[in-house]
């Protein structure tokens, strides 16, 4: 089964072949609750997102990511930041591919559909935000939700 192994800060990491600008979105619903999937790369839980395809937006790709990941149709409102920090990279294990992080992190809201997992995603739910801290995920992602619940509105840039 092919993985993803992410590298933060590590000099053993693999050194990076490629850069390729993805989205997450931060979708919330009317409680505030958070939209989040396992994924099936690494069993880690994560906010829905991908690769943005040639030819599509920031917010295409995440209205198109989130659907296909969760089965959720969202409305993108908002960018919580934008993530390129080249001491992260990202290791794909089926081709090799290691990735310096280029994630653009939009929030949205749900317009239509119900979680249903996918190849991508074993499960999906919608979390709590008082339940965040107790979901195993990679710090990147803990980080840029926290950041989200933060009180701190301007876009954060790394």
């Amino acid at each position: 089964m092919a993985r993803r192994i992410d590298y933060h800060d590590d000099p053993n990491a693999p050194k990076p072949n490629s850069m390729v600008p993805s989205v997450n979105v931060v979708v919330t619903n009317d409680d505030g609750d958070i939209l989040m999937i396992r994924r099936t790369d690494n069993d880690n839980w994560a906010l829905p997102g991908g690769a943005i395809d040639l030819g599509e937006s920031a917010a295409q790709a995440a209205i198109r990511e989130t659907q296909e990941e969760t089965g959720i149709t969202a409305e993108v409102t908002g960018l919580v930041g934008i993530y390129t920090d080249p001491r992260h990279v990202i290791h794909y294990t089926s081709n090799d591919e290691v990735r310096q992080e280029f994630s653009i992190v939009l929030t949205g809201y749900p317009v239509s559909g119900q979680p249903t997992p996918s190849s991508e995603s074993s499960e999906v739910r919608w979390v709590p935000a008082a339940d965040i801290a107790g979901y195993e995920m990679d710090q990147a992602m803990r980080k840029r939700i926290e950041r989200f619940l933060s009180a701190d509105d301007a876009p954060e840039i790394t």
